[in-house]
């Protein structure tokens, strides 16, 4: 019996989250998932100071301690997103290996005013091969770089795309995810089309 479209499995992709601490991922995960999102927020109380900086995020009163979670579904697609941000600050950086296992991409979300932060996060999945794109978060008063800037800044390699939203917009999010999940296939597209090594040609060259 033919499945119709309504009773076909959906596509299922596990992104992450990730960017320095308090660059807006709990906010992002939370704009556009379709459930309840599960956070691990905690209040920063004294003990945080002199581990975790504050510059440039003075207001900021909660952090994430173990991760974010929410899911959005594209029903015309047949696609499901299941969103998992990372903790920010280096002392939980033990957790980021957990949490990419069996993900597929991630969004590297960036602000301004702080864009050495996330040079930890593009490295991370640099080294690890996760397809990834790197979203500037648009805060409020913060000064706006033209791409060629940021990819300067960044030294994000040609093939990375380079995004920019407001985590606080699910259509905004939406467009970010979108654009990563089109890197992904198109990735995953090039390699399969790259012609697979002949081993009866290896083996004879080896032998010569």
């Amino acid at each position: 019996m033919v499945s119709s479209d309504s009773e076909t499995f959906p596509l299922q992709f596990k992104l992450l989250v990730a960017g320095g601490f308090g660059v807006g991922k709990t906010t992002l995960v939370g704009a556009v998932s379709e459930i309840e999102p599960l956070t691990t927020e905690e209040t920063i109380t004294t003990a945080s100071i002199g581990t975790d900086s504050l510059d440039g995020i003075e207001g900021k009163e909660t952090t994430t301690v173990a991760m974010d979670f929410g899911r959005i579904t594209f029903t015309e697609q047949n696609m499901v997103l299941y969103l998992f941000g990372t903790p920010g600050q280096n002392r939980f950086w033990f957790m980021w290996d957990e949490l990419s296992r069996g993900a597929l991409g991630a969004v590297v979300l960036a602000d301004t005013r702080r864009l050495q932060d996330c040079f930890a996060a593009i490295e991370f999945f640099e080294l690890r091969g996760i397809n990834f794109v790197v979203a500037v978060n648009a805060f409020d008063g913060a000064h706006r770089y033209d791409d060629a800037a940021l990819r300067a800044a960044l030294d994000l390699k040609p093939h990375v795309p380079l995004a920019r939203c407001d985590a606080r917009d699910g259509r905004s999010v939406k467009r970010v995810l979108i654009t990563l999940i089109e890197h992904i296939v198109s990735n995953f597209a090039s390699r399969a089309a790259q012609p697979a090594a002949n081993p009866t040609q290896h083996g004879a060259t080896h032998a010569l």
